[in-house]
């Protein structure tokens, strides 16, 4: 009897742009014949994964990354809500993303924000990519909170940095989350957008935790010593995910050789019945 394949689902998680290592991580994984059956992200993975399933390639997704001036995604606002307006990382987004909506992905995506009014996690998977992602990626005190369906969103990071659980519920049998964020290491903090940034890394660790020992399998690239707030060592951070998923794929394929036994040895005795 042959054996049912094996859902893939990659959790993809907020670290400002060490979160462009997830590039390479799913590079890797492409090599491998691993291409995820379904991705969630949260934040910088929301913004890679929901470019990558809207079909974009990662080769021309890598280059685009590491020519691009960070001046030209900033629009500065008046800071009542936020520094940056957003504008025009949404303009770039929808581009990006061809303007697809979340039927019209070659991979199923869900984008995780929070929900600034509720206080709750906020999955978006419904309606157009690119507000989501941007929903997603709205850093408190750096992006203005976004609006959308009459809903305030801010980063999905605040609830859910690496989005294990919503990989789950999407239908991954195995969820490999790749967290590019803070871990507890020493950080240097000089000036505004790297205090934001590394206060809310701290309190993003201490609530993320729990969920992600629920991954099957995680990948932690070492990016500590990177600036989140800036794209400047872009080709940098690619290399480092690319290489870290490299380095672990003998465990990855390891550890979905033995769920997938595991699952087969449940669904067995079930049959049997």
């Amino acid at each position: 009897m042959q054996e049912q394949p094996l859902r893939l689902g990659v959790a993809l998680g907020g670290g400002a742009f060490r979160g462009l290592a997830h590039i390479g991580v799913l590079q890797a994984l492409e090599k491998h014949g691993l291409a995820p059956d379904l991705i969630a992200g949260t934040s910088m993975g929301a913004l890679v994964g929901g470019v990558y399933a809207c079909g974009m390639n990662l080769r021309l997704m890598e280059r685009f990354c590491s020519s691009i001036d960070e001046k030209d995604l900033v629009d500065v606002a008046l800071p009542t809500e936020g520094i940056i307006a957003g504008n025009r990382v949404e303009l770039l987004v929808r581009t990006l993303t061809g303007n697809k909506t979340f039927a019209q992905t070659q991979i199923p995506f869900a984008a995780v924000a929070t929900d600034l009014e509720r206080g709750e996690r906020a999955v978006l998977s419904e309606g157009l990519v690119y507000q989501g992602i941007r929903a997603s990626i709205s850093i408190p005190g750096i992006f203005k909170p976004y609006k959308r369906d009459g809903r305030t969103y801010v980063d999905g990071g605040v609830v859910d940095r690496v989005p294990v659980t919503t990989a789950r519920a999407m239908g991954a049998d195995f969820v490999l989350a790749v967290d590019v964020g803070y871990r507890g290491e020493p950080a240097q903090c000089d000036g505004i957008a790297r205090v934001i940034l590394h206060s809310l890394e701290i309190m993003e660790w201490q609530v993320m935790q729990h969920t992600i020992s629920t991954a099957d399998f995680t990948l932690v690239p070492a990016l500590s010593h990177i600036n989140p707030a800036s794209i400047a060592q872009a080709e940098e951070c690619i290399c480092i995910g690319r290489e870290e998923a490299e380095r672990r794929m003998p465990e990855i394929l390891e550890a979905m050789r033995q769920k997938r036994e595991l699952l087969h040895e449940e669904i067995s005795p079930a049959k049997e019945g």
